[in-house]
């Protein structure tokens, strides 16, 4: 049987949302104040960006503890290009890993990153879909 996700999404009043998560966790969705809602909450098409970083930063997190590799740190900064016609969805989109560590395995992490976007990540699989995708690597050595 194919496993499945179920969150529940609530509506707080004016443009607000609370949706949950299957690990327990709550948080808040609203719109922007020019588009009638408080700015108190995170926006959707946002949080898709998140996911696909999350989704991708947690499978290279695992790869670096397997491959125990020296890293300090690493963050991802997710861009994003939105089509001109509405609804406006995502065209292309674009993560880039910034590395951070003294002795970095150049080859190794790049190899954990490829792995990441090639094999692993299901969120990557599904933005591929509806977006041209790339994957660029960071390497800063302190």
């Amino acid at each position: 049987m194919a496993s499945t996700n179920r969150v529940t999404t609530k509506w707080l009043g004016d443009m607000a949302f609370e949706s949950n998560n299957p690990s327990g966790l709550k948080f808040k969705i609203d719109a922007s104040p020019e588009d009638g809602g408080k700015g108190e909450g995170l926006r959707p098409k946002a949080l898709m960006l998140s996911s696909l970083a999350g989704c991708s930063g947690l499978d290279v997190a695992s790869l670096i503890r397997k491959m125990k590799l020296d890293v300090s740190g690493f963050h991802i900064e997710t861009n994003a290009e939105l089509s001109d016609a509405h609804p406006q969805t995502y065209t292309k989109v674009s993560l880039e890993f910034h590395f951070f560590g003294k002795n970095l395995n150049r080859a190794k992490l790049e190899k954990a990153v490829s792995l990441s976007a090639e094999k692993y990540c299901g969120v990557m699989a599904m933005f591929r879909e509806f977006a041209q995708m790339g994957v660029i690597c960071h390497f800063h050595e302190e």
